[in-house]
């Protein structure tokens, strides 16, 4: 059993206080309806200097998602000028659909992307107000089903598609730490993604009935490329992890690479 503490108190993500079913749909309602202003309170001390991107030339802001029990809230950009654009999944890290994610959508849209960020925490509650990062990780982003994730950030794309402001054969994905390791599950889990890039997304340690597969132990059957950014000093993804998922994508004819800076 592998757990991982980010500096804090241990997590065993393994076996949570208490999960959801393996199919990830909890029918208990949800915690979050609409995204916080702001940026996380857990993640201020980092963002203190963080840029802000404008709305000029796009059309930004909440939109809420029909999912497969309901309707989860998300954050869109799109240019204003009228197309159909490539469609561009924005996964949060641990603080949710805050203002870090908010702004990278807008930058992405300054790009020509119809940029999607749905809300993944809203069954399982809000992270915005919580100050301890160990509390956040054991009491939320611990029971967030990879059911559940594949499931909503399908209904993402479908919601795009049904906009027609979004080209719904071109798309794509990023995501950020836990994110990052969505970006990995979901490049297998949908075969028509055009590419990912994962920004240091854990590669072990996170298997359990509501997550069965860590990305080590598919990615030699991976068929979307992905890009996957890494740091060589990070505490918490090691050399051997990185190496058995570098090995299992050369394997995989997936033209999927990891950048590891030093």
């Amino acid at each position: 059993m592998k757990l991982m503490d980010y500096g804090l108190k241990p997590i065993d993500f393994q076996n949570p206080t208490t999960q959801t079913s393996p199919q990830g749909l909890s029918r208990r309602g949800f915690a979050v309806t609409t995204l916080a202003t702001g940026f996380a309170v857990a993640s201020n001390p980092v963002l203190a200097q963080a840029i802000a991107t404008d709305t000029v030339g796009l059309v930004a802001g909440e939109v809420s998602i029909p999912v497969a029990d309901g309707k989860i809230p998300g954050y869109r950009a799109m240019p204003a000028k009228p197309g159909k654009h490539p469609v561009l999944l924005v996964v949060q890290e641990i603080f949710g659909v805050h203002e870090h994610i908010k702004d990278m959508c807008r930058r992405f849209a300054k790009q020509g992307y119809y940029a999607i960020a749905p809300e993944m925490y809203a069954r399982q509650g809000d992270v915005s107000k919580l100050t301890d990062i160990g509390e956040i990780l054991s009491t939320v982003v611990s029971k967030v089903p990879d059911a559940q994730v594949v499931s909503d950030l399908d209904a993402a794309v479908a919601f795009a598609a049904a906009s027609g402001h979004a080209n719904a054969s071109r798309v794509g994905l990023v995501g950020y730490c836990w994110g990052g390791r969505v970006a990995w599950v979901y490049a297998k889990n949908n075969p028509k993604l055009k590419a990912a890039v994962s920004y240091y997304g854990l590669l072990d340690g996170m298997q359990a009935d509501i997550r069965p597969q860590d990305p080590v132990d598919f990615a030699s059957n991976l068929k979307v490329p992905v890009l996957g950014l890494y740091a060589g000093l990070d505490d918490f993804i090691k050399p051997a992890a990185i190496d058995r998922m570098t090995a299992g994508l050369r394997t995989s004819g997936s033209g999927s690479e990891i950048v590891v800076f030093p």
